[in-house]
């Protein structure tokens, strides 16, 4: 299978925990079969991978999202980034000719597009395999999901058939509750989100309505992309299209009250309950312990970015609080290990730095700030201005502006890094280690 992964997310439905950095499907919510804690991202890949062994999975996603996306799924994992965000036809354009012009993917082989972050069985992803072959008599086939009531929140397919495939009649907006009663009724299924069509097909659509020779070309004037859905600029318009009945475990988990549904334990992190609390989930990134006493039906997130107490039915009505709140992002996730900040004022920050065994840090260096790490726990070496130099638990390095720096875990390393300058000016470049600059970040 070629599976194009969807992965965005404003960050602001799961918050504290979830950012414009760490959308939902990054946090460790989910156990896998060895009890070990695990993201939305890495569960569907997981399954996926389960499913067909040999899939190849590329990840569409903005820049803020690469490095979180290698931390949790390795370096090799195939990704095609976003320069911004342009809505869905034109991610799922761009995505297709990195297919094509950098993964020479033929046009005449299937690709699906599948959301990251429904909460499934394997059942879902061997539907999702049988679009592969249903490309052959559509020029596009979509998998609907068996409606469990007349939902309010999720558009819906019309079949002109009950049968388990087939010819879609039309499609429908969120309705009332009234109509989608109706549309139950007519056998309706509800919008997943999965396409499935033969790569140059969507090759053919994508430079109808954009200008564009190839992926790179593509790349250079994607602001020049009308933002435009996948659905309203092809799906809606296209008259043969099919459309697969998928009648398993399905969950949408967008909202703290969905997620508190299926999350692997009621508690995660320092938490006590008392013996008068019901149905309330703690879910803890601080490094102090919550109380929790006689609560009822409630979510509780607490995270370096913020605390949240709701009910939880009431949580799915947050969004337009969190926008209210403008705080600096004070966890993120890289493609080395994590990123906590501790303190920040004028002219300084703190940073607690966790690097992966094996990892590195970037070779860079800062225009307007100086640092310095200090060795909490672990070994392994550091490059200043193309020096090496063996660290581990209590060494002090420092690092001047200007001066090009990494380094490089060879056990599991923590580092106290603090920074000492003009913090708010992005000044980060990166070079290869061979001196010659790679490119200028402005992280």
């Amino acid at each position: 299978m070629n599976i194009i992964l969807l992965s965005g997310g404003s960050g602001k439905r799961l918050w504290p925990l979830s950012n414009d950095i760490r959308s939902k499907q990054f946090i460790k919510l989910f156990k896998n079969e060895s009890g070990k804690y695990e993201s939305m991202l890495q569960r569907v890949y997981r399954q996926i991978t389960s499913v067909d062994k040999d899939a190849k999975v590329t990840i569409a996603t903005s820049k803020t999202q690469v490095s979180a996306i290698h931390n949790q799924l390795g370096d090799n994992v195939s990704v095609c980034v976003e320069p911004m965000r342009r809505d869905t036809f034109p991610a799922i354009v761009l995505a297709s000719a990195y297919l094509h012009d950098e993964l020479e993917v033929d046009t005449e082989e299937s690709v699906i597009v599948c959301p990251v972050d429904p909460y499934v069985d394997n059942s879902y992803y061997e539907s999702v395999a049988r679009l592969e072959s249903l490309t052959e008599s559509s020029n596009i086939t979509l998998m609907g999901i068996e409606p469990t009531y007349p939902s309010e929140k999720y558009g819906y397919i019309i079949p002109e058939s009950k049968s388990e495939v087939s010819r879609v009649s039309e499609f429908k907006e969120k309705p009332d509750k009234i109509t989608a009663e109706k549309y139950l009724n007519q056998g309706a299924v509800w919008n997943a989100g999965v396409f499935a069509f033969k790569l140059g097909y969507l090759l053919n659509k994508g430079h109808e309505l954009i200008e564009f020779t190839d992926y790179r070309d593509l790349y250079s004037r994607y602001s020049t992309c009308p933002k435009i859905s996948f659905d309203y600029a092809v799906v809606e318009k296209e008259p043969s299209i099919s459309v697969l009945r998928y009648k398993g475990q399905w969950k949408d988990v967008g909202t703290w009250n969905m997620m508190a549904d299926v999350m692997a334990d009621n508690v995660k992190g320092k938490a006590l309950l008392d013996e008068k609390t019901e149905n309330t989930n703690v879910v803890n990134e601080l490094g102090i312990p919550i109380l929790v006493m006689g609560t009822k039906d409630m979510i509780i997130a607490a995270s370096g970015d913020g605390i949240l107490v709701s009910d939880k039915e009431r949580s799915g009505y947050m969004k337009p609080y969190v926008e209210q709140i403008s705080t600096d992002i004070k966890v993120a996730e890289k493609s080395w290990g994590t990123y906590h900040v501790l303190d920040a004022g004028p002219g300084y920050m703190t940073v607690k730095a966790i690097l992966k065994a094996g990892s590195r840090m970037s070779y860079h260096s800062h225009e307007f700030r100086d640092e310095s790490w200090t060795v909490l726990a672990g070994h392994g070496k550091t490059v200043i201005d193309g020096m090496e130099q063996i660290v581990q638990q209590g060494d002090v390095v420092t690092m001047a502006a200007g001066c090009k720096h990494t380094i490089l875990a060879e056990t599991e390393m923590t580092l106290l890094e603090t920074q000492i300058g003009e913090i708010e000016k992005k000044d980060k470049i990166k070079y290869k280690l061979d001196n010659n600059t790679e490119e200028w970040t402005g992280e």
